[in-house]
């Protein structure tokens, strides 16, 4: 009781005094029971087929460019038959029509798309959120949720990639100091691929995803695709948009409301975790299947959750891409292990299967690699019934998909260190983490030059596996080496903060994790091992041409990168980005 009048003083406190905090916005509070996801029957959703937009259109038979309106609404949602409506936020073209996740975006490549995105969020957010993290903040009382939407993946302008101070509140009635413009330009000029959008506003990431506010995207160029043979078509070729939830009986959306340091952060928590497993809006949704192969874009939309997938029949997945590109080859997989926002594009051959049903389950600890093993809950992801009878068709495997260029570290022109650095109070429970010990806020270090490579040293310094993603940049990862005598070096980082004084070489020398061939190829995301130095190379260009960009990447407001576990990136594990000629 004295530790929650102690929390409330100290929110009243920081709402009257941080930064003129008596404008924020704070969520509805509320203490209600969290339902037991064992009073949920499994399976009984049918998953649901997200509504599909096309971000191009036809004029005389060709195809042009196309200008949507997507817009943030206000509603509720049925996650399950037994779950009483949710309040949610949800992206669609309509209020009527928008869904969780969101429409799937499906462009063509070399075929631009504009959407205007538009904000229609009530004043107040539906879950609560803090503010003595770096945070959107609205000038005046009530002055609505800032959101802006991040195309994850996507290679296109600054002023489009959704940066974390561009944000916006309703009928943009206030902007943040980086927001240039209404609507947003999606060159869809790189490699063919699986993308994602979702919210990107300072310090709300995490909050405004939970609330609903995620969606795939997909670029086609059927001139490449076609020829290969997989999957292509709407029934056989399906999103999967995976996360992770808690819900009170009454069907709201549980998260924390007092941090794991109430004294300094009044509701941050560093990492978000549900029991209940959401894949296309349903609670462990079922989907009947024909004996023959089906595609499978999986995205990792979780805030914290890392999934490691297997069929519990010992069917496979062959694994066709990873993250927004291609593998150059299909690899055969029993499980799989995609880390927040990881993507893994997947073929599924549902006639090698001995059973008429199967689950897909996940086996990944959490926090991962070793927090808490899975329960019966969290453990279940959806069941796949499989109908009798196989039958004829014509989609394959190829034995080569798209061949990119490979990694050439003689195209390196700098060498960087990256370093993970986790802050903790007196109780050791974590209060920040930052990205070469700095803040967001802190001016830019990393300043590459357009169309250049660069060998980074991601060195993990912190118990936790952080998947980093790095804005318009992709990498390939080469090596990861362990740190002996870690505390050692550790210290002399917490002391001086660079990495090749500290002798790093010499303390990076014990075991080496080479990379899985699934993961060979070129990512956006990558999980960075504890106590670990990994090394990737990464191309600040186009991977499938030698074509400069169609556009100023030296541009205001930059880029940035930052480790994707939400809590995280919200708390303040994320570095500006700025591109030079």
């Amino acid at each position: 009781m004295v530790g929650k009048l102690l929390m409330m003083i100290w929110l009243v406190l920081v709402v009257n005094n941080n930064n003129n905090n008596n404008n924020f916005a704070w969520g509805e509070e509320k203490y209600g029971v969290i339902i037991n996801p064992s009073k949920l029957e499994m399976f009984v959703d049918e998953l649901p087929d997200m509504p599909r937009i096309k971000a191009f259109d036809f004029v005389d038979g060709f195809p042009v460019p196309n200008s949507l309106r997507v817009g943030m609404f206000h509603k509720k949602w049925k996650f399950h038959r037994d779950l009483p409506p949710t309040q949610v936020f949800a992206y669609g073209t309509s209020k009527e029509h928008a869904t969780v996740p969101g429409p799937t975006i499906e462009a063509l490549h070399g075929i631009s798309t504009h959407i205007k995105w538009t904000n229609h969020l009530p004043s107040k957010h539906i879950l609560p959120w803090d503010p003595t993290i770096p945070t959107a903040t609205p000038h005046t009382r009530n002055g609505g949720i800032p959101t802006v939407v991040h195309l994850h993946g996507g290679i296109d302008e600054p002023e489009s990639d959704g940066n974390s101070m561009s944000w916006f509140t309703s009928d943009f009635n206030e902007r943040g100091p980086s927001w240039t413009k209404k609507t947003y330009r999606y060159h869809n000029a790189q490699h063919p691929g699986t993308l994602w959008y979702h919210d990107h506003a300072m310090g709300l990431t995490r909050v405004n995803l939970l609330a609903g506010l995620v969606g795939a995207y997909v670029i086609r160029d059927p001139h490449v695709e076609l020829p290969l043979g997989l999957p292509y078509d709407r029934e056989f070729d399906r999103p999967l948009v995976v996360f992770d939830r808690s819900f009170y009986t009454d069907g709201s959306i549980f998260m924390n409301l007092t941090g794991n340091n109430p004294s300094i952060h009044p509701q941050w928590q560093p990492e978000y975790f549900g029991d209940t497993i959401i894949v296309n809006g349903k609670a462990w949704p079922r989907m009947t299947v024909r004996r023959r192969k089906y595609r499978f874009r999986i995205i990792n939309a979780s805030n914290a959750r890392f999934f490691k997938f297997f069929f519990d029949n010992g069917l496979g997945f062959v694994l066709v891409g990873s993250d927004s590109a291609y593998n150059e080859k299909p690899v055969k997989m029993n499980d799989l292990l995609l880390a927040p926002s990881e993507i893994a594009d997947v073929v599924v051959d549902f006639s090698k299967s001995k059973s008429d049903s199967v689950i897909m389950s996940n086996d990944a600890a959490y926090p991962y690699p070793s927090g808490d093993p899975v329960n019966e809950s969290n453990s279940k992801v959806m069941k796949f019934i499989i109908k009798a009878g196989h039958e004829l068709e014509t989609s394959r495997i190829p034995r080569k998909l798209v061949k990119y260029p490979s990694a050439d570290l003689s195209s390196a022109s700098v060498t960087r260190y990256i370093s993970l650095y986790e802050y903790t109070s007196d109780t050791d429970e974590p209060t920040h983490l930052y990205i070469n010990g700095k803040s967001y806020e802190s001016p830019a270090t990393e300043t590459p030059k357009v169309g250049s490579t660069e060998i980074w040293n991601v060195i993990n310094l912190t118990g936790d596996n952080h998947p980093l993603h790095i804005h318009l940049g992709l990498f390939v990862a080469l090596d990861q080496t362990e740190l002996v005598d870690g505390d050692k070096f550790k210290e002399c980082m917490s002391k001086i903060n660079d990495a090749v004084k500290c002798q790093v070489d010499k303390y990076a020398r014990g075991k080496k994790v080479g990379v899985p061939a699934h993961e060979k190829g070129w990512k956006n995301v990558y999980k960075m091992m504890p106590g670990y130095v990994t090394k990737i190379l990464v191309r600040f260009s186009y991977i499938h041409s030698n074509d400069s960009y169609p556009f100023d990447a030296t541009a205001e407001p930059g880029y940035v990168y930052h480790c994707h576990i939400l809590d995280h990136e919200d708390n303040a594990m994320m570095r500006p980005l700025k591109f030079t000629y």
